[in-house]
């Protein structure tokens, strides 16, 4: 959904969508995170149910730093994709993950089923507007959040990466 059909929705709901204080969002996903890593990823990761979501665990490369970046993120499947939208908690900034991404798009993914890896890539016309359908099936309050943004949430698909070829790719 573009950004302006995005607000246009919005504005149609009767009651604006309620978002948790910013600090319990960030408390909460810091909290995630801990179990996570205490646990070594026994805990903390689930498949994605019926009319719902999984988590992941995503490891990207620092755009500046180059170093290891860890991130917990909410996904559906998409055939042998893995798909995630940069909302950094429906704030105005863009998450670092994804602007790590953007400047190292291959990354590995942690899930329930194990770690893979992939490449990273945004969603572009139909297909960000059939995953965008997907993910309001679920968040009926998708589009409303969104409006609280300055700027067309990304949707982000996450491809497996072959890495038996020759150069690794």
């Amino acid at each position: 959904m573009s950004s302006e059909r995005e607000a246009q929705a919005a504005m149609t709901r009767r009651r604006p969508a309620r978002l948790q204080p910013r600090w319990f969002i960030v408390a909460f996903w810091h909290g995630h995170r801990a179990v996570l890593r205490v646990t070594g990823g026994r805990f903390g990761l689930w498949r994605p149910k019926p009319g719902g979501w999984g988590t992941l665990w995503l490891t990207t490369t620092g755009r500046r730093s180059g170093k290891p970046r860890r991130v917990v993120l909410g996904y559906v499947d998409d055939g042998h994709s893995l798909v995630t939208m940069a909302m950094n908690g429906w704030g105005p900034a863009e998450p670092a993950w994804w602007l790590n991404l953007q400047a190292h798009p291959d990354a590995v993914v942690r899930t329930r089923d194990g770690a893979r890896p992939v490449r990273a890539r945004r969603a572009q016309g139909e297909e960000r507007e059939r995953l965008w359908a997907r993910w309001a099936e679920i968040d009926t309050n998708l589009d409303a959040f969104a409006a609280r943004r300055p700027h067309e949430t990304a949707v982000v698909v996450l491809e497996p990466r072959d890495t038996t070829g020759p150069a690794g790719s």
